[in-house]
């Protein structure tokens, strides 16, 4: 597993040493990570401390855009209008064979997809790591069975290919917003004559199609790029928007050198991703365990470059079911450019006499078709598919069985585009969610609570000084919940914090008396507090908490 997968999954921690106490203090169990079954001796590492029921990117516990009820009738809308109107176009212009498998409820419903796509190998496997109740493997042919899972359309890829490829299911917050593919790492030189047995580039295609969000890892000394990884960067054509890449291992070298390093990779994909748009390049470092000669000059950027890329990562499930509509609108205009290509060519096709020297002559002029129906139909140069792979693709046909154009289909898929789809986009809230969400500030905030957990003790006046404050147990789960730049956000600290049982209301007034800078976001020394607040009221209820925080309670006094 690539260490970004592993720590936004929770299956390694940046302090694993404090963690593995914590977990054996508390009674956590080993956290045996499905994805290391394939491999003997493969690492595992203790459970998060973090209760596994909340979400900790995304916020709130829910997955607003796809599984909120005020959703669900988006997305029922959405996966009729496909079935009634673009569908039947596929299906008719043999559209499968050409691009893609027809979407299932499934694809349309999936979590938003991570691809994270790297040139040195860590699996020998395609690995989709999702959320589940329990750690468990479903092999590669059970999971392109299965029609709750977004993978039926790899059954097409073969038996090669499946046996190379499992989902792996364990309880992570994480993942109850999102699924993460990790790659096989790309074969470099003498090794990319080896036969894979599936076509590689194929898959990668195919994962990216369906990707939210992908992610090209490089390390800070290794930027090659490989004949093989050109290929899958080709592949990606056509999604260039989901494209990210990471310049991993960033503070293996100093900062002039850093600087180097990446102009070298900005002039490297230059060559191979043919866009005038520079690519966003996130400088990072995730190692499982920071090297003793690591630098520390750039530690400020790779710590504000990796809360960038985290907050990439929490816009996904908040802008999915956009996105998905997004899809599916690129999906018809696609679909809708194949129609007219195909009854173009059935339409050129003569009744009777000198059938196959006029299919070779239309296959060897294409192009010029291509233009005809540029021409003739308004279509943008952008939309059609790339003329040497569609030339192939229609070597295995014979043009006399295509289907001519239908009128009636043609204005079903203008219908969706025209009337549905936009129907369905003033459908969703308008403005900024990230800005106006409150836990961003105290993730407490607006939530009322039935019951009042309370106790009986009384509570020592030295308890409220900073001196009383058990920093040291504090530090560990703090560690656990991923904090940037030394800090952890409301949305990170709700699920701990919930997990106490203590009414939310009452959690509300300690976090407002934690966060004495009141800026939304907790520092160690402020979690403790807020940890040393919770036991207060564990032991002596609600009203022990004081209307302001004692100056005693912060450490700089």
């Amino acid at each position: 597993m690539r260490p970004i997968s592993a720590l936004l999954t929770g299956t390694v921690t940046a302090a694993s040493g404090p963690m593995d106490d914590y977990a054996h203090q508390h009674g956590y169990p080993p956290y045996p990570h499905p994805h290391y079954d394939h491999r003997q001796g493969g690492p595992r590492s203790p459970v998060s401390p973090v209760p596994q029921s909340r979400t900790m990117i995304g916020g709130g516990g829910s997955f607003a855009n796809l599984i909120h009820d005020d959703y669900r009738p988006v997305m029922d809308s959405l996966k009729d209008i496909y079935r009634r109107k673009i569908r039947p176009l596929e299906t008719t212009y043999n559209f499968e064979e050409f691009h893609s498998a027809p979407l299932t409820d499934s694809d349309i419903e999936a979590k938003p997809i991570v691809l994270l796509i790297g040139q040195y190998s860590t699996t020998d496997r395609f690995v989709a790591v999702m959320s589940g109740i329990e750690s468990r493997v479903i092999p590669g042919n059970a999971a392109a069975m299965t029609a709750d899972l977004p993978f039926r359309g790899l059954n097409k890829f073969g038996q090669a290919f499946l046996t190379r490829f499992q989902v792996s299911q364990c309880p992570s917050p994480i993942l109850e917003n999102m699924t993460l593919i990790d790659t096989p790492g790309i074969l470099a030189g003498n090794k990319q004559r080896i036969e894979r047995g599936y076509d590689f580039t194929k898959t990668i295609e195919w994962f990216a199609e369906r990707a939210d969000l992908i992610l090209l890892f490089f390390d800070s000394y290794k930027l090659d790029i490989s004949d093989e990884f050109k290929s899958s960067i080709y592949a990606l054509k056509g999604q260039e928007e989901k494209v990210r890449v990471i310049l991993n291992k960033s503070d293996m070298v100093s900062q002039q050198q850093l600087m180097r390093v990446y102009g070298a990779l900005m002039w490297s994909l230059g060559k191979v991703i043919q866009t005038p748009e520079v690519m966003r390049v996130y400088l990072s470092s995730f190692w499982i365990k920071k090297p003793v000669n690591a630098f520390e000059d750039c530690r400020t950027l790779l710590d504000a470059e990796q809360a960038d890329l985290v907050r990439d990562l929490k816009e996904l499930p908040r802008n999915a079911a956009i996105r998905k509509v997004n899809e599916i609108v690129k999906r018809a205009r696609q679909a809708k450019v194949h129609a007219y290509i195909i009854g173009h060519l059935k339409k050129e096709m003569p009744a009777v006499f000198g059938k196959h020297s006029r299919q070779q002559e239309l296959i060897r002029d294409l192009d010029k078709e291509f233009n005809k129906l540029q021409q003739c139909h308004g279509i943008p140069e952008g939309d059609f598919p790339n003329v040497d792979k569609f030339r192939q693709s229609l070597r295995a046909y014979k043009f006399e069985n295509f289907s001519k154009v239908k009128e009636p289909i043609l204005l079903a898929v203008d219908e969706a585009l025209g009337v549905d789809l936009p129907k369905i986009m003033r459908r969703f809230p308008q403005g900024n969610t990230l800005e106006s969400d409150p836990l961003q500030t105290n993730p407490f905030s607006g939530i009322v609570s039935p019951t009042v957990w309370t106790a009986g003790s009384e509570i020592p006046p030295s308890y409220f000084h900073f001196s009383s404050v058990d920093r040291a147990s504090a530090a560990p789960i703090f560690q656990s919940l991923y904090p940037i730049n030394d800090k952890i956000s409301g949305a990170a600290a709700r699920p701990y914090l919930m997990s106490t049982g203590i009414a939310v209301e009452v959690l509300a007034k300690i976090w407002s008396l934690a966060d004495w800078d009141s800026d939304g976001q907790m520092t160690l020394d402020e979690f403790s507090v807020a940890l040393h607040l919770v036991r207060a009221v564990e032991n002596g209820g609600e009203e022990v908490l004081p209307e302001t925080l004692p100056r005693t309670m912060i450490p700089c006094y």
